[in-house]
């Protein structure tokens, strides 16, 4: 079994301010592990996005602990973080006049010194992030020349570049195409395999991520988190009761979707 990176014990997720508490999910128990792609999956609103904001340290946590390489995560500082955590977000990076070469080295900066001077090392290490998400051949063009699924590979290749054990994408396929779609899914697969990192990513894209992810987690405002592979997950009925509708019906054996229509009634 793979070696356990990230540990969720008694976790509660939401919002505090001066006035009130907003609780948006409780009681979450759960592993992430190393050489995994791990999808989480859930409806608008459910708290993707404050779960995997909270798991970035980008807002706190309500209560419970979270672990990550055996430590708690609000004992890391925030230099030890950034060599810990990599995060390729949902919003597209607005950059003007910088070469693909020059956003992936930005991955670099906890490594740097003031002045952001790279050595050798940092050099190879760039290299070796646009090789690994085969964009080499696009290493001097203009970031704002590159189509959506282009940029997606730069971004990754600069989380990559960070070094970090973990990385968590919000939504990384969203503005892709198809075929995009599925070699990012593909592309990240093959990273935590191969560069043994554990990857954790929220995604609306539900069959691409139940034939791709090696676990799922899915956010339910009622039945809280449940988690298992996408099989385990089908025989359960937790897709169908997620997906099902009237005219929409879920094959638990294919882990596809059937739209009933007029046609196929």
């Amino acid at each position: 079994m793979s070696q356990e990176t990230i540990r969720l014990e008694h976790l509660d997720i939401g919002y505090r301010d001066k006035k009130s508490v907003k609780t948006v999910a409780t009681d979450i128990n759960a592993a992430i592990r190393q050489g995994e792609l791990t999808c989480l999956l859930g409806a608008n609103g459910v708290g993707k996005s404050t779960l995997l904001r909270t798991l970035a340290a980008f807002q706190p946590k309500l209560s419970g602990n979270i672990f990550i390489e055996g430590r708690e995560l609000s004992s890391y500082s925030d230099r030890e973080r950034s060599r810990l955590i990599g995060i390729v977000l949902t919003e597209k990076p607005s950059v003007q006049n910088m070469t693909v070469t020059e956003l992936v080295a930005l991955g670099r900066s906890p490594y740097t010194d003031f002045w952001g001077r790279m050595t050798d090392d940092d050099h190879r290490i760039v290299k070796e992030s646009l090789a690994l998400v085969g964009i080499s051949h696009l290493e001097e063009r203009l970031v704002d020349t590159l189509s959506d699924g282009e940029r997606q590979k730069a971004m990754i290749a600069k989380a990559l570049a960070q070094q970090t054990p973990v990385i968590f994408l919000d939504e990384p396929t969203a503005f892709l195409d198809f075929p995009s779609k599925v070699e990012t899914m593909l592309l990240l697969r093959r990273i935590s395999r191969e560069a043994g990192k554990t990857v954790f990513l929220s995604t609306h894209d539900l069959e691409l991520a139940l034939q791709t992810a090696d676990t799922v987690w899915l956010m339910d405002r009622q039945q809280g988190v449940a988690i298992g592979t996408s099989h385990e997950l089908a025989q359960q009925g937790v897709l169908s009761r997620y997906v099902e509708r009237p005219q929409v019906l879920f094959d638990k054996e294919s882990l596809t979707i059937r739209i009933k229509t007029s046609e196929n009634l």
